[in-house]
């Protein structure tokens, strides 16, 4: 991913465009380019953005990093103990190959109002992030089960 996050500098550089580094969070307003049959679909969001005027794009990466990465293994172990060796558990540890390595980018530029959003995602990003999502489900129902507890 890093080639392809070189690739989209110079694009955009030679669209005349500037790059500002900023994530565009939930609580923007956006649409997400959709276009997952082409590859190179980030080149037309980019001269989308440039088409519509926009003087700049706005560009964010992830990199996986170490610490993150202990943490969940740690925050996994946690939430199967004792079951020390779940399939989750490995899954996360085997993800120690990609420490270092960008995962994510976000690609985005405003035109009235709305800002347009393009995104690319590894498919080891993508699978740390629901290993993520999972522990946050299982935080919600053990808070939902103390609720329920301090209720009766």
């Amino acid at each position: 991913m890093l080639s392809l996050k070189d690739d989209m500098v110079a694009f955009i550089s030679g669209h005349g465009l500037r790059r500002i580094p900023v994530y565009v969070g939930e609580e923007v307003p956006t649409v997400l380019w959709e276009d997952d049959s082409n590859i190179d679909s980030w080149k037309d969001f980019v001269e989308t953005a440039k088409a519509a005027g926009a003087p700049f794009l706005t560009m964010s990466e992830v990199v996986l990093e170490k610490d993150d990465l202990e943490l969940l293994v740690e925050e996994l172990q946690e939430s199967n103990f004792p079951d020390e060796e779940s399939p989750a558990i490995e899954e996360a540890q085997s993800l120690a190959m990609h420490v270092g390595r960008v995962g994510y980018i976000q690609l985005g530029f405003a035109h009235q109002g709305i800002v347009f959003l393009h995104e690319n995602t590894t498919a080891w990003y993508e699978r740390y992030q629901q290993l993520l999502e999972s522990l946050e489900d299982y935080g919600n129902i053990i808070l939902n089960d103390e609720d329920a507890d301090e209720e009766s």
